[in-house]
């Protein structure tokens, strides 16, 4: 009954979901600061995730209540029917609408927490981030297929005792961004391609069960490498389901479900995710007919489609990679001549491939 009061007395509310993967209408978890601790009790049972959310009149976050809260309360002496308001905290973590899954989960690792509310500028509640779902959504039977097995050479230095997916980008290796956004996107079982310092990558990842899934390790002898398509041919057992397969050193949020789906609808045998590259020539240039001057173009702006290091690959495609050396590009370049349907998905997202110094300082926000 109580929940249906919440409900009501928040119709202003608009239903606002947990923008990682929500389940549950974000009203469900509050309540005003005028509720009892039983109310309290009864909205914790009903969401069955632990916590409530103190809001005022206007839906400004003022406090969070745990089980934990509670059960100190009555241990206390207070009862059912008290007010709440002497027992949430008024101080608590909260993220800004937009935080990606790596700064939330390094939240509640560092902070010990299962739930960390959202809000806007104005303290407005906007969702909330549930540790199970911030973990992994889902699950989906697609695997994913890592390729980090570069040296990096156009970085120098940076990668001479350090694999290039092990660099950091605000406090976290890349490829660590990768893992956990897979699995977030309902992926539980990554396979990495490893070759350079490739001990660098399996000591810090194991067995996965720490991010939430499987990991295992396609190794490519040091003398031998197979190239980013040929190590697709090292997956231990038959494919069933199309293969999420990308590059180790890229920064990307992209919608994995959206692109899988758009790979299944199309009835390709293989995805190719793009992005609009733009460039400025920085001269005037000559519209020409042989050697006559038709035209003055002032700076011109050239956009092309590029390839982004991101794909989806069918089964059947996978059965057509050697054991030797073969750029993935290889696999569709052949897909086309044979007539096979290769879409084109662009994304929309976040994305930058950190390949030399310049672009690891645009992922790192200008940092060096």
């Amino acid at each position: 009954m109580f929940v249906s009061l919440v409900i009501m007395w928040h119709l202003n509310f608009l239903l606002l979901f947990v923008p990682l993967m929500a389940f549950k209408p974000i009203t469900q978890f509050c309540l005003p600061p005028s509720a009892s601790v039983r109310d309290a009790l009864a909205l914790i049972d009903s969401v069955a995730e632990g916590i409530c959310l103190v809001v005022d009149a206007n839906s400004i976050l003022l406090g969070t209540v745990t089980d934990g809260d509670i059960r100190r309360a009555l241990l206390k002496g207070h009862g059912l029917d008290d007010c709440i308001e002497p027992h949430f905290k008024r101080t608590f973590v909260s993220v800004k609408i937009g935080a990606g899954r790596a700064e939330v989960l390094d939240l509640m690792q560092a902070r010990q927490l299962r739930h960390i509310p959202i809000v806007d500028d104005s303290g407005f509640i906007k969702g909330i981030h549930l540790l199970h779902e911030v973990i992994g959504s889902v699950p989906r039977p697609n695997w994913a297929v890592i390729m980090a097995g570069g040296k990096g050479t156009r970085l120098g230095e940076l990668t001479k005792s350090i694999p290039k997916p092990m660099l950091k980008v605000a406090g976290r290796p890349i490829i660590e961004r990768l893992v956990l956004h897979l699995v977030g996107c309902g992926i539980r079982r990554i396979f990495i391609s490893t070759n350079y310092l490739a001990y660098v990558i399996e000591e810090h990842f194991q067995d996965g069960s720490k991010f939430g899934c499987r990991i295992e390790y396609l190794r490519e002898s040091a003398d031998l490498p197979l190239g980013t398509g040929g190590s697709l041919s090292l997956l231990p057992e038959p494919v069933e389901h199309p293969v999420f397969v990308c590059n180790g050193d890229l920064v990307t949020q992209i919608d994995v479900a959206s692109m899988l789906r758009f790979h299944q609808e199309g009835h390709y045998l293989a995805t190719i995710g793009v992005r609009t590259y733009t460039h400025e020539i920085p001269f005037g240039c000559l519209e020409m007919e042989d050697a006559r001057v038709i035209g003055l173009v002032e700076k011109p702006t050239i956009s092309q489609q590029i390839n982004a290091g991101i794909y989806v690959v069918s089964p059947e495609m996978i059965q057509r990679v050697p054991k030797t050396f073969f750029p993935i590009t290889n696999l569709f370049e052949n897909a086309l001549v044979q007539g096979d349907l290769v879409g084109a998905f662009e994304i929309a997202d976040d994305w930058i491939d950190v390949g030399q110094r310049e672009q690891l300082k645009q992922a790192r926000g200008g940092a060096h």
